[in-house]
């Protein structure tokens, strides 16, 4: 399986459920390097996992790698996907179609994030090792697509009717009493 380590007594960690490595080396700088990545269904189900949604239907991602200056480079792809979530509401499974535009650039000028509070100047910004992961962008991007709220057709949150909606607009409405009761 992709992205695995040994964690311990027997153990097997997951850190990144698709990769899909591009050697730097073998990039050609003169010209773009087209890719498509379309994962099979085992990888989609790791995926899906590692996402915590029902299922991946469908992924792929279609993108180019091409050189930029001060011997970075720039990952332009568009990923579509299919996902099913359940339902915020009713917990029924909603299915959504995604289509976004993904821009990646490495760098050898930019360095790995180190502490807790580290402020990047540019999320679309890498630090560029030895390779080019597209299969982990491909799950970033994905990650940040999901609807965070996916609603099935017609699912609504109950209303919580008049008194139980006129009291939380009063949070204080009680205040005034118990503090006469407190000074005598």
């Amino acid at each position: 399986m992709d992205g695995e380590v040994p964690a311990g007594k027997g153990k097997i960690m997951v850190t990144n459920p698709y990769s899909h490595p591009l050697r730097v080396a073998h990039l050609n700088p003169r010209k773009p390097n087209p890719l498509t990545l379309e994962p099979d269904a085992a990888a989609r189900a790791r995926i899906a996992e590692a996402l915590g949604i029902e299922a991946l239907p469908a992924a792929a991602m279609t993108a180019t790698v091409t050189a930029a200056g001060n011997d970075a480079w720039e990952l332009t792809a568009r990923l579509t996907a299919r996902v099913v979530q359940p339902c915020v509401v009713t917990l029924a499974p909603v299915e959504t179609a995604i289509a976004e535009d993904v821009r990646r650039v490495y760098s050898p000028q930019a360095a790995a994030p180190e502490g807790d509070d580290v402020e990047m100047p540019d999320d679309e910004i890498e630090p560029l090792g030895q390779s080019i992961d597209a299969g982990a962008v491909l799950v970033e991007a994905l990650s940040l697509a999901l609807p965070l709220y996916p609603r099935a057709p017609g699912a609504a949150l109950p209303d919580a009717g008049g008194e139980a909606e006129a009291e939380a607009r009063r949070p204080f409405a009680d205040l005034a009493a118990m503090l006469a009761r407190k000074e005598d």
